[in-house]
C-alpha cells in the first residue's frame, strides 16, 4: 500500500504532462498556470489560515525564502512546462523531466557538500545521454548544426528551475510543515503570476478547458503533492525519488493514447538512457 503513494504523484504529474500539451489551442499558457494557482489557493484557504497564523512567527523571518521557492518550484517550473507544450511533444517533456533527480543530486553535491559515488556519476553520464539524444531527434549533428529546439530549451530551464528549488528546500531546512510550506508558495506563485495573466491574451473559461484548468489544480497541484508528502514519510527520500525514473515510461505511453504520438527509435532510447 505504501508503494501506492508515489505511483499515485507519478501517474498525475505524467497525465500532467499531456494535460499541458492538450491545453495548447484550448487556453493561453499564461492563463491555465495563473487559473490553476488561483484556484489552488482558494480550496486551500479555508483550511490553511488557522495553520499559517499559528506557525507565523516561524513564516514571518523566513518570508524572503518562501518567496524565492514559490518563483522557482511553482510560477517558473510550471509556467515554462506550458510554454513549452506548444514547441514541443509531451513525450520529449517526460523524458527531460526525468533528468531533475540527477540535476538535484548534482546542485547537492555543490552546495551541500553531498559525496559523489561511481554509481551517481554513472547515472548522470547515461542521464545527459539520453536527453541529448531526444532534444536532438537521435541525430547531434543535426543539433550541432541547428540548436536545441525551442520547447526542449524551455523544458530544460524548467527542470533546472525545479531542481534548484528542491536544493534550496533541502539546504533551507524550514521549520514549516509540508502544507503550510506547500500553501503559501502557492500564494507566492498566484502573486507572481498575476502580472503575465493580466498581460496575456485570454479565451476565458470554455467547456474544453475548464476540466484541463480543474486537473492542473486538483490532481497535480493539490493531490499529487499530498500522495508524495505521504510517499516520502512512509518510504524515505532516496527510496521516494527512484519512482521518478517511471515519469518518461508512463507520460509515454499516456500520450500515445491520449494525443497519438508515435515514440519513434530515439525516445525508447534516450527513455531507457534517463
Amino acid at each position: 500500500m505504501q508503494y501506492a503513494y508515489p505511483l499515485l504523484a507519478i501517474f498525475i504529474w505524467a497525465g500532467n504532462t499531456v494535460i499541458n500539451k492538450l491545453a495548447v489551442g484550448a487556453i493561453f499558457p499564461a492563463e491555465i498556470g495563473f487559473y490553476r494557482w488561483l484556484l489552488a489557493g482558494i480550496l486551500f484557504t479555508p483550511f490553511m489560515l488557522k495553520p499559517v497564523i499559528a506557525h507565523w512567527p516561524q513564516i514571518r523571518p523566513n518570508l524572503g525564502k518562501i518567496f524565492i521557492l514559490g518563483v522557482l518550484g511553482m510560477a517558473v517550473y510550471q509556467s515554462l512546462a506550458y510554454f513549452a507544450a506548444t514547441l514541443t511533444t509531451a513525450t520529449n517533456m517526460g523524458i527531460i523531466l526525468s533528468l531533475m533527480p540527477l540535476m538535484s543530486l548534482a546542485m547537492a553535491i555543490v552546495s551541500l557538500g553531498q559525496r559523489l559515488t561511481a554509481g551517481a556519476l554513472a547515472g548522470a553520464v547515461l542521464s545527459f545521454a539520453g536527453v541529448l539524444v531526444v532534444v536532438s531527434s537521435g541525430s547531434l549533428g543535426a543539433l550541432l548544426e541547428h540548436g536545441v529546439n525551442l520547447g526542449d530549451a524551455m523544458m530544460l530551464i524548467a527542470t533546472l528551475a525545479y531542481a534548484i528549488y528542491s536544493t534550496l528546500l533541502k539546504k533551507w531546512q524550514l521549520r514549516l510543515p509540508p502544507l503550510v510550506l506547500l500553501y503559501l508558495q502557492v500564494l507566492v506563485a498566484v502573486v507572481v503570476l498575476f502580472p503575465l495573466f493580466v498581460a496575456s491574451p485570454k479565451v476565458g473559461p470554455t467547456l474544453q478547458n475548464i476540466p484541463l484548468v480543474l486537473y492542473a489544480c486538483l490532481l497535480a497541484s493539490m493531490l499529487a503533492p499530498l500522495a508524495w508528502m505521504q510517499a516520502v514519510v512512509r518510504l524515505g527520500p532516496s527510496r521516494t525519488t527512484l519512482f521518478f525514473n517511471l515519469l518518461p515510461l508512463i507520460t509515454a505511453l499516456i500520450a500515445a493514447v491520449v494525443l497519438n504520438e508515435q515514440l519513434a527509435m530515439y525516445h525508447l532510447v534516450g527513455g531507457v538512457l534517463t
